[in-house]
């Protein structure tokens, strides 16, 4: 292996890529994982120098805190290639900047930008060959921070490992989807810690969207906490509402997490001339507005899928069809920000970074 240090970063190259034997165009997503990582240790106060390095397993103590209090957060970004062959990321800052809010709500170090930005930045050059070119084809990019001190006793922990790990995708596409309406588990709630991309976020999701599932349902539209009568977000994603022409989305808050694509929609879906209300919606409001149809679509935002569009939902013992559209906000806002992020179009806001 070939070491060598380049602007502050150990770079140990793998000897031979593991790339030609992966299957782009049948990639289940999230399961295959490129030839390197990016892993920065935060120790006696201090981060210490990042290293990228082989994509492997790496040693960590049973007594870890991350296993035992739950100290873990994330993001999710991706990487794309345009048709000139250059590597582009979107919107890089607004996930570092949430990265490290996430941090300081769970009492872990922020992460320096050189570490994060400039670090991810080499390991895409390192990694560019795994970008792909095509419609919905993407290296998705994925920070995450653990805590590493080891003991059981119930405080912050002293050390921490941040690490970057890509994997490329194709196009998401998860089916039909339908949904049911939360009346009694909730996402998340007022002084906690629902708009930090927290691990425990999603791990007490499962359960709840368990029970949706075996009553035939594939995600969960979250309901506020407290009275369960404000929409909030859509399995893991930030949802959208079109009542007759206008579209309504909740807006952020402790419970709701600053979706990245969320923003960016609602700023495309300005610039397209599509009027846009960030207020809550009520449960009442969404369902007499299935009733006299005047309600068109409801649909998920988020970095896997862009824009998942639902199919129907449920509420307590009723079921919601929602109308077939041949002109469908969701599907168009999609079509543009997708442009937007391969370089087809234009990028009018400034949101594209060349690597």
């Amino acid at each position: 292996m070939e070491n060598k240090t380049l602007s502050d970063i150990k770079i140990n190259l793998v000897e031979h890529s593991k790339i030609n034997d992966i299957d782009f165009e049948n990639l289940s997503f999230g399961n295959v994982f490129t030839d390197h990582m990016l892993v920065c240790d935060y120790t006696n106060g201090e981060w210490n120098t990042p290293e990228i390095k082989a994509y492997a397993p790496f040693t960590i103590e049973p007594s870890a805190r991350v296993f035992h209090y739950g100290q873990a957060i994330f993001e999710g970004m991706k990487a794309y290639k345009d048709e000139q062959d250059d590597v582009w990321l979107f919107r890089p800052d607004q996930n570092y900047e949430r990265f490290n809010k996430s941090a300081v709500r769970l009492a872990m170090p922020e992460v320096p930008q050189d570490v994060f930005i400039d670090g991810l930045k080499k390991l895409l050059q390192i990694e560019k060959d795994w970008v792909k070119r095509g419609n919905g084809k993407s290296l998705y990019i994925r920070p995450f921070m653990i805590a590493t001190s080891s003991g059981v006793i119930a405080s912050p922990s002293l050390n921490y490992r941040f690490c970057i790990i890509l994997s490329p995708a194709k196009s998401y596409y998860s089916g039909e989807v339908k949904v049911v309406i939360a009346d009694h588990y909730s996402r998340a709630a007022n002084g906690g810690i629902g708009a930090a991309k927290a691990a425990g976020n999603y791990s007490a999701q499962f359960y709840p969207t368990k029970l949706a599932n075996e009553k035939g349902f594939q995600q969960i539209i979250w309901t506020d906490d407290a009275t369960h009568t404000k929409l909030e977000e859509a399995g893991t994603m930030n949802v959208f509402f079109r009542i007759n022409d206008t579209l309504y989305t909740a807006p952020t808050s402790e419970r709701i997490l600053d979706g990245v694509t969320r923003k960016s929609l609602i700023e495309l879906a300005k610039r397209e001339n599509i009027n846009v209300e960030v207020k809550s919606v009520l449960v009442e409001e969404l369902i007499a507005a299935a009733k006299d149809g005047s309600l068109k679509e409801i649909f998920g935002a988020g970095t896997a899928a862009v824009v998942n569009p639902i199919a129907g939902f449920g509420y307590k013992d009723e079921y919601f069809e929602l109308p077939k559209l041949e002109k469908s906000f969701a599907l168009h806002l999609k079509e543009k920000l997708t442009n937007i992020q391969t370089k087809v179009e234009p990028d009018t806001f400034g949101w594209t970074v060349k690597i």
